[in-house]
């Protein structure tokens, strides 16, 4: 070893003494951190968010942060390496990145490999556009339903359509928290209503606490609902031994819970039929089946009641929201922006104005 390359190990060691540091890891990376996040981090979530989050780290984080030591790492290199994913990344792909990069280092901190994490001193610039979520209007939504009535999945899109429930809740929906009658001799009244306490997370709890909701049913997904059940009985007849028992209210031929996949095919063979309605006034060029995915037609919900009047407050209660904040964020395209508040106390302080003279 030179003397030089010596002066800058007894330096490095200095530094790691000063900083406090256990054991001075004058070798461990940036690749080093975010491998050992992913390997050790994630312990408990979805194999899907394991998934996700390797690919995000493998694809954004490592090819250009990874070779970098971490202590070197500085606040300047993720606000450049951040600004030149902008370019090419959504905002919230942005914000994903930087979570990943940000836990790892968090972890490593806590590990006495580095003394600071300044990821957190670094904000998210601004992306790309992002893919813009859709709804459908109540015309079109009219359409949808009417094409769907010889689906599958026709029961599962008038729930999901006329209550708002997410995909993951509407999929291990369970007969026993689907009640088709009410009680109307109760006090308050009891409507038919699904009780949404199940999710397809790898808990099977909600995504949050006010998730756990119990939606009244309109007419119409009373009927979808007992003519599904009906179909479900037959389908277990001609099933006979193979039928797997498991108590879903929508289910696969064999008794099974719907495959995401599988739902998102038969939407678009529905929307694909609706756009070819006559009369509907739907075309396939504001319509494209293939760049609609389930979850929109919890978008629809929101936009068709607010469109029909319903308050912010309300629709986000139903949607399972913990704040109408939360609802105006994630449904800002679909909320009728209208405050009247100032002009109708206006109107009853100063009255309506006459009539213009002719």
């Amino acid at each position: 070893m030179t003397k030089t390359a010596a002066k800058a190990k007894l330096k490095e060691v200095l530094r790691d003494y000063e900083d406090g540091l256990a054991i001075a890891p004058t070798g461990y990376t940036v690749k080093d951190a975010v491998t050992d996040w992913l390997r050790y981090g994630l312990n408990g979530r979805d194999a899907s968010t394991i998934g996700t989050n390797t690919i995000l780290c493998n694809t954004h984080v490592i090819p250009a942060l990874g070779a970098r030591k971490l202590r070197d790492l500085s606040a300047d290199d993720v606000d450049r390496w951040l600004a030149g994913k902008s370019k090419v990344l959504s905002t919230r792909s942005l914000e994903a990145i930087r979570s990943c990069l940000n836990r790892a280092v968090k972890r490593a901190m806590a590990r006495d490999k580095v003394k600071s994490n300044v990821v957190e001193l670094c904000s998210v610039p601004a992306g790309r556009p992002g893919r813009p979520s859709k709804s459908l209007t109540l015309k079109q939504a009219e359409a949808v339903l009417t094409a769907a009535e010889d689906s599958p999945i026709h029961a599962y899109l008038v729930v999901s359509l006329l209550t708002g429930g997410r995909t993951e809740e509407m999929r291990p929906l369970t007969w026993d928290h689907v009640d088709l009658d009410g009680a109307s001799t109760a006090t308050p009244a009891i409507p038919p209503h699904i009780a949404v306490r199940r999710s397809v997370r790898s808990s099977g709890d909600t995504k949050t606490r006010k998730s756990r909701r119990t939606l009244p049913l309109p007419g119409r997904a009373i009927d979808a609902l007992k003519v599904q059940r009906e179909r479900q009985g037959w389908q277990r007849l001609a099933a006979g031994e193979q039928w797997q028992e498991s108590g879903l209210v929508f289910t696969s031929a064999m008794g099974t819970e719907l495959d995401a996949a599988n739902v998102r095919r038969e939407l678009r063979k529905v929307l694909t039929r609706a756009a070819e309605l006559p009369g509907m006034d739907i075309e396939p060029h504001v319509i494209k089946p293939d760049e609609w995915t389930t979850r929109e037609t919890r978008t629809s919900f929101v936009s068709i009641l607010s469109d029909g009047g319903i308050p912010l407050e309300e629709i986000s209660r139903l949607v399972g929201h913990s704040s109408t904040a939360v609802t105006e964020e994630v449904y800002r395209k679909q909320i009728r922006p209208v405050i009247q508040t100032g002009a109708t106390a206006m109107d009853g302080i100063f009255g309506t104005p006459p009539p213009p003279k002719r």
